[in-house]
């Protein structure tokens, strides 16, 4: 018996890229996570206000 594509599950990704966004200003930046971990809050340098401030992940960009 021959084994066709029919048969093999499709493999998912083990990282997907996500769309980071500022609380304060608005800017964004994409980030690489895994796929199974929770969503990304981080603390980093906003351009528009020259200051640390709070990033959420927005959406999903794309799998990696």
């Amino acid at each position: 018996m021959f084994l066709t594509n029919i048969l093999f599950k499709k493999v998912k990704s083990k990282h997907i890229m996500v769309q980071m966004e500022s609380v304060v200003s608005g800017h964004t930046f994409n980030k690489i996570r895994e796929r199974l971990a929770d969503k990304l809050e981080v603390i980093r340098f906003d351009p528009f206000i020259m200051k640390d401030c709070l990033y959420k992940e927005k959406k999903k960009v794309r799998s990696m």
